[in-house]
């Protein structure tokens, strides 16, 4: 049943007010039958190129199936060869005649983020949406081969550098999209600029909520900074989602919410919207949860300056372009 707008409106601030309603199961099932969602099972993505990181398992790997289905050709990049291997006879499976290809990149080591750009360029003749998955959180402080902190290498230094860097097949593809699978968690921290590595004491939630956030900040850049140019930038929360992630990182947690963890796909269901459905290409830099933009902030304490910002663009920049 599809409510009026206006109080299908309240009833989704209401679900958001209460955090956990919002993103648990609960959330999802109420938005999909009040707001009268299209189907996303009816859009056909035959001809687009999708090239999804992090994609061996959990959200990533339900991403591919679901394009895939849709027609999409996908590309899956993993870190490691048997689980890559194993993720493409999983979406060839699951989508059988699909177009479905792998990449190899540890997305915390510039070097291979950049063998990585150049492999993809060589490869592709298109690029319609790249999709930024990978992540992990973790418990202990680890340094990345080129000497930063792994989290912040993985999810924040290692998309920066394969976005510029594919930068020029996106805006030739025209009409491409950057899709950031970001977290709930980015809420609970601001950017310290001054500590991005977590080198004045690292706990991995925080690092992890840390990172989430400067990729909010950075989609939104990119789009300050892209307008015009044809592609498309936004960030998503999936809501709490059971995957394996969630299972080795915070188990209490699974163990507490139990069921009412969202199921991968519901998951995954606003990042294949950002990817194939024509309303999110009217605006760019938003961030998203359950197919609607959402403030990026909750508490004043967690709002960043304009210099903060231009300090991360700036970092973020001089660091992949050294490529150190």
């Amino acid at each position: 049943m599809e409510l009026p707008q206006p109080l299908s409106r309240l009833v989704d601030a209401t679900l958001e007010a209460t955090v956990v309603a919002s993103y648990t199961d609960v959330g999802i099932t109420v938005r999909r039958h009040l707001s009268g969602w299209e189907d996303l099972e009816a859009i056909d993505a035959t001809g687009r190129v999708v090239l999804i990181t992090g994609a061996t398992s959990g959200l990533g790997l339900e991403t591919a199936r679901q394009l895939a289905r849709m027609g999409a050709s996908v590309r899956l990049v993993g870190r490691d060869p048997a689980k890559t291997t194993a993720a493409r006879a999983d979406v060839e499976s699951a989508a059988p005649g699909a177009d479905v290809a792998t990449y190899l990149a540890d997305l915390a080591n510039l070097t291979d983020v950049r063998r990585l750009v150049t492999e993809v360029l060589e490869r592709e003749s298109r690029l319609d949406v790249l999709v930024h998955n990978a992540g992990a959180l973790i418990q202990e402080r680890r340094e990345s081969p080129d000497g930063h902190e792994v989290t912040f290498a993985t999810m924040v230094l290692g998309p920066f550098a394969l976005t510029e860097g594919l930068r020029p097949l996106l805006e030739r593809t025209g009409g491409a999209r950057v899709v950031t699978v970001s977290s709930g968690g980015m809420y609970t921290q601001r950017l310290v600029i001054d500590d991005l590595e977590s080198q004045q004491g690292y706990r991995g939630s925080v690092a992890y909520a840390r990172a989430k956030r400067a990729q909010v900040v950075l989609t939104e850049l990119w789009a300050e900074r892209d307008e015009g140019r044809g592609i498309t930038f936004h960030a998503m929360h999936p809501g709490w989602a059971a995957t394996p992630g969630v299972h080795d990182a915070l188990p209490k947690f699974e163990k507490l919410l139990g069921s009412r963890l969202r199921s991968p796909a519901e998951g995954a269901d606003t990042i294949v919207w950002l990817a194939v459905a024509d309303e999110p290409t009217r605006s760019s830099g938003r961030f998203w949860l359950d197919r609607r933009p959402r403030g990026t902030h909750r508490v004043p304490a967690t709002r960043e300056s304009p210099e903060d910002r231009t300090r991360l663009w700036d970092l973020v920049t001089s660091v992949t372009e050294a490529g150190t």
